[in-house]
């Protein structure tokens, strides 16, 4: 991810946008198409939040860290000069003015994992994987990272993470009383 949003920066409204994306499906674990639907109203930049509508219509709060705020709010910014207010109702613009596209958004990601020099195989959800891996790695509740994730199931959160057998044996024995 550093090397990703580190590859993103830039000048200019298009650098702004893609840094803003990035850093929000970082913050936040949505879904690409979540973050695409996403309208101005859906953030609150003051108390950090977001507002998403996940699959089957779903509605979930999810906060979001002063990193993906400052990217969002500098890409607003430039929004804002190059669109009139209330151009469209989405939050993400593509060049013309419209919403942003997922093959858009897929493409400019690829572009971007080439300039990072990244080999693995990019995907606009691998992002979100690695959403879900670095909270739990960093010793976030399975249930929280559910709840984030906007998973109907545990069980869809626990494949999700690819917990290694390395950490799972760390967290067995630090956590277990006989461990």
């Amino acid at each position: 991810m550093s090397a990703l949003l580190r590859a993103a920066l830039g000048s200019g409204w298009a650098a702004a946008r893609l840094t803003a994306m990035l850093e929000l499906l970082y913050a936040t674990g949505a879904r690409v198409s979540e973050l695409l639907a996403l309208k101005p109203e859906d953030v609150n930049l003051q108390d950090g939040w977001i507002r998403v509508l996940g699959k089957g219509s779903r509605e979930r709060m999810v906060p979001v860290h002063a990193a993906a705020l400052g990217a969002l709010e500098r890409y607003l910014a430039l929004r804002d000069r190059k669109f009139p207010a209330g151009a469209h109702p989405r939050l993400f613009l593509g060049q013309g003015g419209k919403p942003l596209s997922r093959v858009q958004f897929w493409r400019e990601l690829k572009s971007l994992g080439r300039r990072a020099d990244l080999a693995a195989r990019l995907h606009p959800h691998l992002i979100r994987h690695t959403f879900a891996t670095h909270l739990l790695r960093g010793g976030a509740d399975l249930r929280v990272v559910q709840e984030l994730l906007g998973h109907a199931s545990l069980s869809t959160t626990q494949i999700y993470t690819h917990l290694d057998p390395a950490g799972l044996k760390a967290a067995h024995q630090k956590h277990h009383p006989r461990g």
